[in-house]
């Protein structure tokens, strides 16, 4: 196989990145913009030892489950890999996909009886609350993908640009309106480009440093339609900053006078100088209003600032919460300990059917964001720590409980659930251990990765725990990624 060579291939299966998986000449092929059940024309663009990349030239005999993208630039932008297949065939590749990981990886023989299910979204699109748009401009700068064309169809004609990055690149690919974020964010596009053109607002260039103006980030609050923007900076020098509030303001307006309840609650600039990939750096400075929005999971109502983490998906949040309540079966005499607890979303909306919950997560802001939003709940059976979860617990448990023997690395007593929402990579093996020693009657693993679940899994049923069910959520529609809600128990002579 050579680069540049033409193949007709069938497509498989579906990568975890989203591409289409086929073969030609007995290598697999990796081809983007594919679907299950395409018969496709692929020109080979990269290849490897036994693996190659292609791009699809033409689709010859199209999949039943192939579906004209909602979003005009689908296939040149990074963000949503699967908008030209049928939702119902994501859930489906979904499913077998933690199902597969369950059984490959975690060695679980007959995953199928354990599953209760995939929760899918009402709908698809539009279910995003934050989103974060790199800035350029159209004339120079790093925007790519037919920009002239692209323009004249969104009837812009603003030099300015918001947009996301191409995938796997830094060029930024021009939008106006997001399908996946709220409708809201084609105001706030339209508002910065005008005001970024007519006062001189530069565009931050990543190759020479130069410029005033790196990414725009948006937070709307589904619940109580709360707005916040913030314009993410090289200096607090920003010019008229003030014209900016007016524009922005005028654009709301318009908006809610379509019977859109948005509220614009908070401006705010965040200051980062850093040559780097981090989008937001360690300063954020009030422009207008307040430094917060508020939201509501369940009956939680929680202050989000421009830096704290908060599901992006507040729908199938409160869902996969719901669930993960289900499971942990607290009849209020319970002691539950929630690890990498954030901001303590988990934490509070467990709270009010334990006796106590303990929220544990290694970053000090994130605490500090919980304790506050423990005092605007007046939830006054939670307590938080700073740490790792490994550290804080075996010492929290032999001062404050005293029945911690060091010597057989048995926890007696003092916890009935464990709860841990990890990242991506999953749970440290120290944490693991950990959890051992606390012997949790139910323990509710929340997954963002199936594969690092079904990793952690395996050891934990090696531990002596035992996986009773679990059920997927499409928390991330129209890309590859999924959540899993597990309930595990532990017999006490374990």
């Amino acid at each position: 196989m050579e680069k540049n060579e033409l193949y007709t291939v069938t497509i498989e299966d579906m990568s975890d990145e989203g591409m289409g998986i086929g073969h030609a000449d007995g290598m697999v092929m990796f081809i983007k913009d594919t679907v299950v059940g395409d018969v496709a024309e692929i020109k080979v663009v990269k290849v490897k030892k036994s693996y190659a990349y292609g791009r699809l030239e033409k689709i010859i005999t199209p999949s039943p489950y192939r579906e004209e993208p909602f979003c005009p630039v689908a296939r040149q932008c990074g963000g949503c890999t699967l908008q030209h297949l049928t939702y119902e065939k994501e859930l489906d590749i979904k499913k077998n996909k933690v199902l597969n990981c369950l059984a490959r990886i975690g060695g679980i023989v007959n995953p199928e009886e354990y599953f209760e299910g995939i929760v899918g979204c009402d709908s698809p699109y539009r279910y995003r609350n934050k989103m974060q748009f790199p800035v350029s401009v159209r004339d120079g700068g790093n925007v790519v993908g037919g920009t002239k064309d692209h323009f004249d169809a969104f009837s812009c004609r603003m030099n300015t640009v918001l947009g996301f990055y191409a995938g796997r690149t830094h060029s930024i690919i021009p939008i106006e309106d997001c399908k996946i974020g709220h409708r809201v964010n084609k105001c706030i596009i339209t508002a910065v480009s005008r005001w970024a053109d007519k006062y001189h607002v530069t565009a931050y260039n990543e190759e020479t440093g130069e410029g005033i103006l790196r990414h725009v980030l948006t937070r709307v609050a589904f619940r109580t339609g709360e707005l916040m923007v913030c314009l993410v900076a090289t200096t607090r020098k920003v010019p008229e900053l003030e014209k900016f509030i007016s524009e922005l303001s005028r654009e709301i307006d318009k908006f809610r006078a379509g019977g859109n309840n948005i509220k614009l609650k908070s401006v705010v600039l965040n200051i980062n100088r850093e040559k780097t990939n981090k989008i937001l750096g360690e300063k954020t400075i009030l422009v207008n209003g307040q430094d917060y929005i508020t939201d509501y999971i369940g009956g939680v109502k929680f202050q989000i600032s421009a830096q704290s983490f908060y599901q992006v998906n507040p729908v199938q949040t409160e869902k996969i919460y719901e669930k993960a309540l289900e499971y942990a079966d607290l009849k209020g005499d319970e002691i539950v300990w929630d690890m990498y607890c954030g901001i303590g979303t988990i934490s509070l909306f467990m709270a009010d059917d334990a006796k106590k919950v303990y929220g544990v997560e290694i970053l000090p802001k994130a605490i500090e964001d919980a304790k506050k939003n423990a005092e605007l709940n007046e939830i006054s059976n939670v307590e938080f720590f700073v740490g790792k979860a490994e550290e804080v617990v075996p010492d929290w448990l032999e001062h404050r409980i005293g029945d911690y023997d060091k010597n057989v690395s048995k926890i007696k007593k003092g916890v009935d659930v464990v709860v841990v929402d990890p990242p991506r990579k999953g749970c440290d093996e120290k944490l693991l251990d950990t959890i051992e020693r606390m012997a949790p009657s139910r323990m509710v693993y929340i997954s963002c990765d199936p594969s690092t679940l079904s990793r952690d899994l395996r050891i934990l049923l090696e531990k002596g725990f035992k996986l009773e069910k679990f059920t997927a959520f499409d928390q991330f529609s129209r890309t590859m990624h999924c959540e899993v809600v597990t309930l595990l128990t532990r017999e006490e002579n374990k």
